[in-house]
């Protein structure tokens, strides 16, 4: 399997070329096509507006966000057109509400998803929903960018952390492409159950399997020597100067991680390398 069908979604300006560009770079590496929707978002509704807004506040907001999409699919048409991959632009209003309907639509024919970081300085609660819908809704394998983009060399030192959870399964055969293709395969474990079903070899049936789909790994397994295990696992990028992280995407429920935080949140938050998702 290749990655033939890619998607991108953008909902503002700001930020958006970086995004654009890496899936594009992506798209002609691997010899596909790439899909961008571009969203405007439409928050009338509630919490998002007073209650006994006027007819005309509420068609003001839908117009500004209708602009937005316009804007912005101006400006896609505007670096793709010099392009040399085969592409196709779409342009939408959502309400926060209806977003995940929309993208999921898109999301479930796609092969990957490619988005920006959905947390930090100038994202909005949108961006959290899209890579959510992406892969909850839309059944999609998402790549999530750093503020640096790709980098020069994406998925040639690939680091897998695996944790035995079916997510973290589900994401590393979602990967199998990039990790064929890789130079190096670093499968990490943090603190391991001393009593689980690889306690005698954490990461070795792993390990075994992707040696048969004709994938070099190695196994690093870690002790949890800082306060949280994505501390442990973005140093341990660092130490092994990797250029992308393949990882189960919410082992909790969205709310709980939402609430309380979790190993999702904490590794988007700050990722220095792309970080491959799936559920």
């Amino acid at each position: 399997m290749a990655y033939k069908n890619l998607l991108t979604v953008l909902t503002a300006l700001e930020g958006l070329e970086p995004t654009l560009r890496a899936a594009v770079e992506l798209a002609r590496r691997e010899g596909a096509h790439l899909d961008v929707l571009c969203l405007g978002i439409d928050r009338t509704q509630a919490g998002y507006y007073y209650a006994g807004a006027t007819v005309m506040l509420q068609q003001e907001l839908i117009d500004r966000a209708k602009a937005e999409a316009e804007e912005i699919e101006t400006k896609v048409r505007e670096v793709l057109g010099s392009e040399d991959i085969s592409w196709g632009v779409d342009a939408a209003v959502a309400q926060i509400g209806g977003l995940g309907a929309i993208v999921a639509l898109r999301a479930r024919f796609s092969d990957l998803v490619v988005l920006p970081q959905p947390y930090g300085e100038g994202r909005g609660q949108e961006d959290e929903a899209v890579v959510e819908a992406a892969m909850f809704d839309g059944q999609a394998p998402v790549l999530v960018l750093p503020e640096g983009g790709l980098g020069e060399t994406l998925g040639k030192r690939i680091v897998v952390a695996w944790n035995q959870s079916s997510e973290a399964l589900a994401a590393i055969r979602r990967a199998l492409p990039m990790l064929k293709a890789a130079d190096t395969v670093n499968i990490v474990v943090v603190d391991p159950p001393q009593h689980g079903p690889e306690r005698s070899d954490p990461g070795g049936a792993l390990s075994q399997m992707l040696a048969r789909h004709g994938v070099r790994s190695e196994v690093s397994v870690l002790a949890k020597t800082m306060p949280k295990v994505s501390e442990v696992l973005k140093r341990h990028l660092r130490d092994q100067n990797a250029d992308m992280l393949v990882m189960g995407a919410y082992g909790h429920s969205r709310f709980r991680e939402a609430i309380l935080g979790g190993a999702t949140r904490a590794m988007l938050e700050g990722a220095e390398v792309p970080v491959f998702m799936a559920h």
